[in-house]
């Protein structure tokens, strides 16, 4: 089995620089990596083709020029550049344990994909890792959020794979997932529909299930840790929440790779939707009985 390690990035070239060391210390390193970069200055291509003088491993850029946030998009993209059979997907703004892909290796099957978990470092700890003062994030001194994240057990993971969380998607992390290359090929990849933050990871997760894929949930293993940074903008979460809810009610497994004056339309659409809906409440309300 060949395995792709895809990291997604923009414009932050030293916590990538970071999340590249630590993916080339894997005690189990992928066939390639791919780094899906959503319209990136030149710099972080100047550290890409600086970072291939220090490994083995091929790593290919995938670039899309910067049209604002299209993650969904440049992760498409990459996905289908990807020679591997499994392709392990993180951000890069993630530091790996040396034995992350291993872990995500022991719980790789057939017929399922896997959700992982993370570490949250804060202001201090990610300054000084940036900084270079340490380089790895010291567990019991330092701001961290869900230490029991960092922590690997081969009994409890194996034990907990098919019974954490089994039917909730609230521990879904785009930052930590990893398919077969085909599963994602039958639902047709993520929802390029979905630009800015949000939901992309839970709507082509529900994709997934519909099409048969299971889900097993990383826990006691597959160890990473995120950068501290800013929220990124919420500012089309409504839309995609309405998108998540229709793929839940309609069973939906194939999306469209939809185009921007699709998109437009479609956000026009649901929101109008969504609008008349309220204003059709507040009506009912307001007169006490059912108007509809």
């Amino acid at each position: 089995m060949l395995v792709s390690l895809m990291i997604s990035t923009y414009n932050w070239k030293e916590a990538l620089s970071l999340c590249l060391y630590s993916a080339f210390a894997q005690t189990v390193k992928p066939c390639e990596i791919l780094i899906a970069d959503d319209g990136s200055r030149d710099d972080t291509k100047q550290l890409i083709d600086k970072m291939r003088t220090k490994t083995d491993i091929p790593i290919v850029h995938v670039w899309h020029e910067d049209k604002g946030f299209r993650l969904s998009a440049i992760r498409n993209r990459s996905i289908e550049r990807a020679k591997g059979d499994y392709i392990i997907q993180i951000d890069g703004d993630i530091l790996l344990d040396k034995h992350f892909i291993a872990d995500h290796l022991e719980l790789a099957e057939k017929g399922y994909f896997v959700c992982g978990s993370r570490v949250l470092l804060g202001r201090m700890a990610t300054a000084r890792l940036l900084r270079g003062v340490e380089t790895h994030p010291a567990l019991f001194k330092q701001d961290l959020s869900f230490l029991l994240n960092a922590f690997r057990s081969h009994t409890l993971r194996l034990y907990l794979a098919n019974r954490y969380a089994k039917n909730s998607m609230l521990r879904i992390r785009g930052c930590n997932m990893a398919f077969w290359k085909e599963d994602l090929l039958r639902v047709n990849g993520y929802n390029e529909s979905l630009e800015m933050w949000g939901q992309e990871d839970v709507e082509i997760s529900y994709r997934l299930i519909h099409a048969g894929i299971q889900k097993k949930q990383l826990k006691m293993g597959g160890v990473q840790f995120h950068l501290y940074h800013k929220f990124a903008s919420r500012e089309n979460l409504e839309y995609h929440e309405q998108v998540l809810r229709q793929v839940i009610a309609e069973r939906i497994v194939w999306c469209e790779k939809w185009n921007r004056e699709r998109r437009t339309k479609g956000i026009k659409k649901i929101m109008d939707e969504t609008k008349g809906k309220e204003e059709a409440e507040k009506r009912q309300l307001s007169l006490g009985f059912d108007e509809l």
